[in-house]
């Protein structure tokens, strides 16, 4: 990894020293807090203090039960009872609600399934969780088989290829090894990509159909004790999933527009379901119990390479042989269906037209107790909390929003289609945007996010205490950073980017933030406490929670007092506190990883000029977080709307109207997710497209958009900068 140069490290471990002084700060002391003028910094600690005493675990377990005690898939009636719930819950808090319908192509539930091995046997496959009395939710009749959203439909009898994880690079070593997929059913294991890359590729190589299996060296009995008795994947367990790959997100048929009712004047003209490009042969997931049927018939001559073998007991091969078949039918609907955006709003005192998003969805495969109504939960607390504050007259001075979204499991959908009908609000008025996506699934804090949050993350963490413990929430995450412990909100165990600080990872895929972050350019950020989890399967319900992910429910009012000091902060600072200072830092870090991936194929190639104009937005970047350490000390607050302003632009320096090559949806040239594997971060995605594609003809094109990019925002701190080290203007700002 790359280090900063000794200076900066300095300022950084004095930074840090100076901010766990502060949280540690005796009885009338009060800790520096970024943003804010000297006059302002003691009530803005009280109000926290005030704010930490209201937290509790029994109102966090509450609301986790009622939203968690039925299934409750996108479109069901039990998921509009769930979207009740939130919204009467808001508006007896004190919070405007408002609930946006849109209208969005999804599948019809799980439709048909069946797999059966043929031959040399018949033998149908289970596609069900195993019923277990100690787990009484395991028997609901609501609970669906698993399935994968957005297969295609079809009735397939074929031989198997196995694919490993269906990776693209795993296609293209089959194909290197002489192993044809076409006509045949390929079998490929989850992880390594998003699902419906592993679809996309065995379709594209003429595969007639695709089963995707949770193997035991992934998530099962090798990585410990398996559910009901520990929180391992055992051998019924299923992994369900969107498989939807088109090349932006949000409902397939209304691409960079909102999705509004079908009834509404302004409605959008949507496209053919078949011009599309959806999925088109049948693809469903099974549990290992039922995918080691498969597998230990397969008797094709060859084993698979170094990597591939899973942890069923067998040699896993290439190939089953003409003497296996596998029948695979999918029959699944899809249709128009209205779903809802759940918004509550506590307006500002000061700065109305600054908005503080925060955000989590609400439907869930099953019960979604981990995922997503953990986070749910909390962010109803959260709204609770902050209710009975503005009763009390401590209304925030900026706009807060809460934002509970809907079809997230199919795509990420609602959240899409909410940012796309306020597009050009929110690129005006929003601060930032923090997605709570099953925040509470476990007791290790982990976080990924834009550079200039994540200063605000580390000083939050460093001002709340973990329970049961002398540490704080920073000093329990830096532990266990310290031995790489992966997580899913970080996706990643790698070392920090910066030397001293925990892992702070990149936003990549798979959640609410990719609009507001990728499309729009809000600075953005994901948090929470993770754990083991069953993923997407029915046991993701409140027997798992109690047993395995936090018995003591503390973990709730903990990361609600995490988020709400950062949401606080955000909305009452005198300026906004971003890390300004962080976006060449991670620049040059990023940088040098895409020179790397190109010169793995063109050997002479130098990103140096684009680190030269780095090396120049460092010196605007120091100077303008110089200009606003000196303007809060000296307790200015004239043109703060102005400054303001200029703060929020800094991150949309980085959205391009023509967007990226692999989807012009994806306006950022910051920050995307992998168009190859979906779940994984692209930092500088127009220069990690072309190295995925081994070319460098772009490269010229995509230097100069890049150096726009950044000598815009280079411009902007310098404007900013000046605007902060001017004389005071008397009438300007509040």
């Amino acid at each position: 990894m790359y280090h900063p140069s000794l200076p900066k490290i300095t300022r950084r471990i004095l930074a840090l020293l100076i901010s766990v002084t502060a949280a540690q700060a005796q009885p009338g002391q009060t800790p520096a807090l970024s943003g804010f003028i000297p006059a302002r910094q003691a009530a803005q600690v009280k109000l926290e203090s005030e704010f930490k005493a209201k937290q509790s675990s029994a109102a966090f377990k509450a609301h986790l039960e009622k939203l968690s005690s039925v299934p409750h898939l996108t479109g069901s009636k039990e998921n509009e009872q769930v979207r009740d719930y939130i919204a009467e819950t808001m508006r007896k808090a004190g919070w405007q609600v408002d609930i946006y319908p849109h209208d969005v192509l999804l599948p019809k539930g799980p439709g048909e399934i069946a797999v059966e091995v043929v031959e040399p046997v018949r033998q149908p496959l289970n596609i069900r969780e195993f019923l277990f009395k100690e787990d009484k939710y395991s028997s609901d009749p609501r609970l669906t088989p698993g399935y994968n959203a957005w297969s295609g439909s079809g009735d397939v009898t074929a031989e198997v290829v196995y694919a490993n994880y269906g990776r693209k690079e795993d296609f293209e070593q089959l194909k290197a090894m002489g192993i044809s997929v076409k006509g045949k059913i390929v079998l490929a294991r989850y992880g390594g990509n998003f699902r419906g890359y592993k679809a996309q590729f065995a379709q594209a190589d003429g595969a007639v159909g695709v089963i995707i299996f949770t193997d035991p060296a992934d998530s099962g009995y090798m990585r410990g004790l398996t559910f009901p008795e520990g929180p391992y994947y055992s051998e019924s367990v299923i992994q369900r999933g969107s498989l939807l790959t088109t090349p932006y997100t949000g409902d397939p048929l209304t691409p960079g527009e909102a999705a509004l009712p079908m009834d509404a004047k302004n409605t959008p003209k949507r496209l053919d379901q078949n011009a599309v490009g959806l999925h088109k042969i049948p693809v469903t997931p099974l549990p290992y119990g039922s995918a080691t049927e498969i597998l230990k018939r397969m008797a094709g001559a060859r084993p698979v390479p170094a990597g591939w073998q899973g942890g069923l007991p067998y040699t896993y091969r290439l190939e089953g042989g003409s003497a296996l078949k596998v029948r695979l039918m999918v029959k699944q609907e899809k249709t128009i269906q209205r779903i809802y955006q759940v918004v509550g709003t506590l307006t500002g005192s000061e700065f109305p037209d600054e908005w503080i998003i925060a955000g989590c969805h609400y439907d869930a495969w099953s019960y979604g107790a981990t995922d997503p109504n953990s986070g749910t939960a909390m962010l109803l607390s959260m709204t609770e909390t902050m209710g009975k504050l503005a009763k009390a007259g401590q209304r925030p001075r900026r706009t807060i929003k809460v934002c509970h979204w809907d079809a997230e499991e199919p795509g990420v959908i609602g959240s899409a289609e909410w940012s796309e009908q306020f597009r050009d609000e929110l690129s005006q008025k929003a601060v930032a945007y923090m997605n709570y996506d099953a925040a509470v699934s476990g007791r290790t804090f982990g976080a990924s996010a834009s550079p200039s949050m994540k200063k605000l993350i580390i000083e939050a963490t460093q001002a709340v205490q973990y329970p049961d413990s002398n540490k704080t929430v920073y000093q329990h995450w830096m532990g266990k950073s310290a031995v790489g412990n992966p997580t899913r909100v970080t996706g990643s165990s790698a070392p920090a980017l910066v030397a001293g600080e925990p892992t702070i990872g990149n936003l990549g895929g798979g959640s609410d933030h990719i609009a507001p972050y990728m499309h729009i350019g809000i600075p953005s950020l994901s948090a929470g406490m993770e754990g083991p989890t069953l993923y997407h399967s029915q046991y993701d319900d409140l027997y798992f929670y109690d047993k395995f992910a936090d018995p003591t429910y503390k973990m709730g009012p903990m990361m609600e007092q995490v988020v709400g000091t950062m949401t606080m902060r955000l909305a009452n600072a005198d300026l906004v506190p971003y890390d300004i200072a962080r976006y060449p830092t991670d620049l040059a870090i990023h940088l040098k990883a895409a020179e790397r991936a190109i010169q793995a194929y063109a050997p002479t190639y130098s990103i140096n000029p684009l680190l030269n104009v780095v090396a120049e937005l460092k010196k605007n970047a120091d100077a303008c977080e110089m200009a606003r350490q000196n303007y809060l000390k000296t307790g200015r607050t004239d043109k703060l709307v102005e400054l303001n302003k200029e703060l929020r632009l800094l991150e949309r320096s980085f959205i391009d109207p023509k967007g990226n090559a692999f989807g012009g949806w994806y306006k950022s040239l910051y920050a995307s997710s992998d168009p190859n594997s979906g779940y994984a971060s692209w930092m500088l995605p127009g220069l990690l497209y072309e190295a995925s594609l081994k070319s460098t003809a772009n490269l010229p094109d995509l230097e100069a958009r890049y150096t726009k990019a950044i000598q815009t925002l280079s411009d902007k701190l310098l404007a900013l900068s000046q605007g902060m080290a001017g004389p005071a203007t008397v009438g300007s700002g509040k």
